[in-house]
């Protein structure tokens, strides 16, 4: 037990000093780890609670995903009807009561017109069911309904995408260590560290960015069109900069091109005016796309549409063949802007809304650090002042295990990236607290051995060898506990279970591996034939 190999030395020290390097950067101003190696740039987060910054709770709408799934399924199953030398003729489709049924003009032609449409159901994940019931109702008539199995699919995959759309669009902002993650089934927890005015932060969260070009309906009857009616085969938007004059426009329900064939936005000038813009790039199917439809309606208005707004509706004066075009809309320099990170991330597959809103303004997380730092160190200062009185040099073996146990607890979220929350001081003074556990009981052990009438490295060996056991016992319940914490919990309770399990991992490993190396370095070096402990 006393005898350590070279390479046993080595395997203890090296992660310690790891652990104590990665450690260093949390402590240096930015400027100074800025220059150093990527790999050194190792440092703690801090959380909402410490440094300051803006917290919002988005909630998704499961009515938007259901809406804009049977939209989709809509423009599939026109396509899949016409494809081919044999299109099947269909009637209006309606999307009444949230489902799609259509008349096939042509009676024997519908069980053709299902062998079609079957197809573009598929399961909805692991439940056996489909996303979508086909029947057939009145000979003639297809229904096309949406299963719920198939809903609550959907939201999943929309839920993961908008995590990892809102994850872009708050990256491009240039923010520091976001913290975006998803909480039940339909809200995103969005925390921005040191973001003090959370209100451009929710214009651009809240927009979906879903952009789409469709041709105007011109020969749409005004009077109709006020009132919110539409010719079929077209729909009424909301047109607020209308320079004509009415807030409503009716276009065709046909997307011509989509939001999803860009390739890139940013924000621009016109030229004439030098008002903001936003200058858009498709990609090679897009412009294609773009400079057909242009090509085939000169002279005809074109609406530029952003989440259900018309933005502006320019007449097509020339075919526009570049693969790149111009929105315009009444922009300022930040609101172009937003647009163009919000085009550039891709468009959240569903609406959200706050539903919570916080700010915490710097001076209470300065506060809390100070009330954090204050704790630590009269625990610190507690603690090895006990230890000491209690154990003399064995105490001081303990108090130094501490004292590299936080600065490796440090290194070790630095490495992962773990943020540092108010509960996580907590759970930081608790860690140096208990730390000393082990060592409490293997001196215990080692004073009960003497007691026993065994020799001074007898007793060193069963007083660590015995006592290990119940050490590891112990911390594996403690282990048990932060872990459920860490799987069940939010926020600050996750930030407590973090720093918790990493310190039971640590202090096991200084208080019982590194304390045995020193104590038997001593044994080896002096020869003691009595101890005072």
């Amino acid at each position: 037990m006393l005898n350590f190999p070279r390479w046993a030395v080595f395997a203890i020290l090296a992660p310690l000093l790891i652990g104590i390097a990665c450690a260093v950067p949390s402590f240096l101003p930015d400027r100074v780890v800025e220059q150093l190696p990527k790999f050194m740039q190792t440092r703690v987060n801090l959380g909402l609670d410490l440094s300051g910054g803006s917290h919002l709770l988005l909630e998704a709408s499961t009515q938007d995903v259901a809406k804009q799934r049977l939209a989709n399924m809509e423009e599939q199953v026109r396509t899949e009807l016409r494809r081919g030398d044999t299109k099947i003729a269909i009637g209006d489709i309606s999307s009444r009561d949230g489902k799609l049924s259509f008349m096939v003009r042509n009676p024997s032609e519908v069980d053709a017109a299902v062998e079609r449409i079957r197809p573009l159901t598929q399961g909805a994940g692991l439940t056996g069911q489909r996303d979508f019931n086909v029947e057939v109702v009145n000979s003639s008539t297809i229904v096309i309904t949406p299963t719920q199995a198939g809903i609550d699919n959907a939201v999943k995959g929309a839920m993961e995408v908008a995590t990892e759309v809102i994850r872009k669009r708050i990256d491009e902002m240039g923010t520091r260590e976001p913290t975006i993650q998803q909480q039940g089934d339909n809200r995103i927890v969005v925390q921005v560290p040191g973001l003090q005015n959370p209100k451009a932060l929710k214009d651009l969260l809240g927009q979906t960015a879903k952009l789409e070009f469709k041709l105007v309906d011109v020969n749409a009857n005004p009077a109709e069109v006020a009132q919110g009616r539409a010719p079929v085969g077209s729909e009424v938007l909301p047109y607020p900069t209308n320079p004509a004059g009415p807030p409503m426009i009716a276009v065709y329900r046909q997307v011509m091109v989509s939001g999803e064939d860009l390739t890139d936005a940013q924000q621009g000038y016109n030229q004439q005016g030098n008002e903001p813009n936003v200058n858009i790039r498709f990609n090679g199917a897009g412009g294609r796309k773009f400079g057909q439809v242009t090509s085939q309606n000169v002279n005809r208005p074109f609406a530029i549409i952003l989440d259900g707004k018309v933005l502006s509706a320019p007449n097509i004066n020339e075919p526009i063949l570049g693969g790149s075009a111009v929105i315009n809309g009444n922009f300022t320099v930040e609101s172009a802007n937003q647009l163009a990170i919000a085009l550039r991330s891709g468009k959240l597959p569903v609406a959200l809304t706050v539903v919570e809103e916080r700010t915490v303004g710097p001076q209470l997380g300065a506060d809390s650090i100070k009330a954090g730092l204050t704790a630590s160190i009269i625990a610190v200062v507690a603690v090895a002042a006990f230890m000491f009185l209690s154990y003399g040099r064995f105490g001081m073996y303990a108090n130094l295990a501490v004292a590299i146990n936080v600065l490796v607890i440090l290194g070790v979220m630095g490495i992962l990236g773990a943020t540092l929350t108010l509960p996580g001081i907590a759970g930081f003074v608790l860690t140096i607290g208990t730390a000393v556990d082990a060592n409490v009981l293997i001196y215990e052990r080692i004073r009960e051995e003497r007691r026993r009438g065994r020799n001074v490295v007898q007793s060193i060996e069963h007083g660590y060898k015995e006592a290990s056991r119940t050490i590891f016992e112990a911390n594996v319940t403690h282990a048990i506990a932060g872990g459920i914490m860490l799987a069940l919990g939010s926020g600050p309770v996750k930030g407590f279970a973090i720093v918790l399990l990493i310190g039971i991992a640590t202090s096991v490993f200084t208080a019982v591996t590194f304390t045995r190396l020193l104590v038997s370095r001593w044994v080896r070096a002096k020869r003691p034939t009595e101890i005072h402990i």
